[in-house]
């Protein structure tokens, strides 16, 4: 995933039955109201294709799609109107947007789904229209599509996160977005995560995307000649409620001293499972950031986050060694930016740091919860 973002390779294509698994459970949200997926071009885009073919079901008032230049995707990928002659002559590369504020049965035949959109295209030219610029979500146009929607529900570019939730915020937009489970420890995500502006939808976890055919990653496979891409910690960002954000999680383990000590650099206890958080301790606690895909508002307080930026740290590390499971040294100063704990004596089997005479070992990132 990172090295996809830093070449700006994140061109992914959201499959539908990811898509169906996890708006099934935001039903309720979508009558009456007017839905932009706005990275989404609506003869590729799986988005566009459950909202076309939901339309009714949710009882959508209007659906807006948009699509910008240069995609590596289009034209390559799967086509939802493969036979219509006339639908493939008006596309021509160029951005456009779809507008759809009703679906009937129009091809008489009894019932109500895409092809009826696709005979709503090829017939009512206000329905397809070429946007003016490139089609970038940040552009002028878009941003006025922006304004007159009520729910955002696309996969943003990976590399452009931040500045796409950045975007839905400053609008006051109600959105589910896809993204990485490691965009929570983002200084520009973590303070809207902790002031429960926004939080993590339903499903969590690995996921496979359709990617472009030069995409060459370890991670790719080919399925009845579509290029597929598996990420883990794949995750879904909302500001809209679910049932599995009230669901407290069950604590049955008591504190102990010896199986959760405290950090050296910050005044809380490190927790390396979420199912290990102790239910007899109303400290400061160190958890794992898959905190985020179990957090009950109501069960728990976020207090912080062990990163530089957040400035909680109890104390700052001069020079450091860092030693390997091999032995090589280097110098460091990864222990300022993260939970450290102190060890009585140099490990064998993996990395740890050498400050003076002192040894310490780092964790992963911590989100500082405590029970409410």
């Amino acid at each position: 995933m990172s090295a996809a973002i830093k070449a700006k390779q994140d061109e992914f294509y959201t499959q539908l039955p990811d898509i169906e698994n996890e708006l099934k459970h935001y039903e309720k949200h979508f009558y009456g109201k007017t839905v932009f997926c706005n990275c989404d071009d609506p003869y590729e885009s799986n988005f566009f294709k459950y909202f076309a073919m939901r339309f009714n079901q949710l009882g959508l008032k209007k659906l807006i799609a948009t699509c910008y230049a240069g995609s590596p995707i289009a034209d390559t990928q799967m086509s939802l109107f493969d036979s219509n002659e006339h639908i493939k002559q008006t596309r021509t590369g160029v951005p456009h947007k779809i507008i759809i504020t009703e679906v009937t049965d129009l091809n008489g035949d009894g019932a109500i789904n895409l092809t009826d959109v696709e005979c709503l295209i090829k017939n009512d030219k206000n329905v397809l229209t070429r946007l003016e610029g490139n089609g970038d979500f940040r552009s002028n146009e878009c941003i006025e599509l922006l304004k007159e929607a009520d729910i955002v529900v696309t996969n943003p570019p990976f590399s452009l996160f931040r500045e796409y939730v950045a975007q839905l915020m400053k609008y006051e937009k109600k959105f589910l977005i896809v993204g990485n489970e490691n965009n929570v420890t983002y200084k520009e995500i973590f303070p809207l995560l902790m002031n429960n502006m926004i939080w993590l939808g339903y499903k969590s976890g690995a996921q496979s995307f359709e990617v472009p055919a030069d995409f060459n990653k370890n991670n790719t496979y080919c399925n009845n000649g579509r290029k597929y891409a598996k990420f883990g910690n794949i995750c879904w960002f909302t500001n809209l409620d679910h049932n599995k954000r009230h669901e407290e999680i069950d604590m049955y383990k008591h504190y102990n001293e010896e199986e959760y000590p405290k950090y050296d650099n910050y005044e809380a206890i490190e927790v390396s499972k979420i199912s290990d958080i102790p239910l007899d301790y109303n400290g400061i606690m160190g958890v794992p950031v898959s905190i985020f895909e179990r957090y009950n508002p109501e069960q728990f307080k976020i207090i912080g986050i062990t990163k530089t930026w957040f400035g909680m740290a109890s104390k700052t590390y001069g020079e450091q060694i860092q030693v390997d499971k091999d032995g090589k040294e280097s110098k460091v100063s990864k222990l300022n930016d993260g939970a450290v704990l102190k060890i009585s004596s140099p490990l064998t089997d993996k990395t740890y740091y050498k400050v003076n005479e002192n040894y310490y070992i780092q964790t992963y990132p911590r989100i500082l919860i405590c029970k409410k």
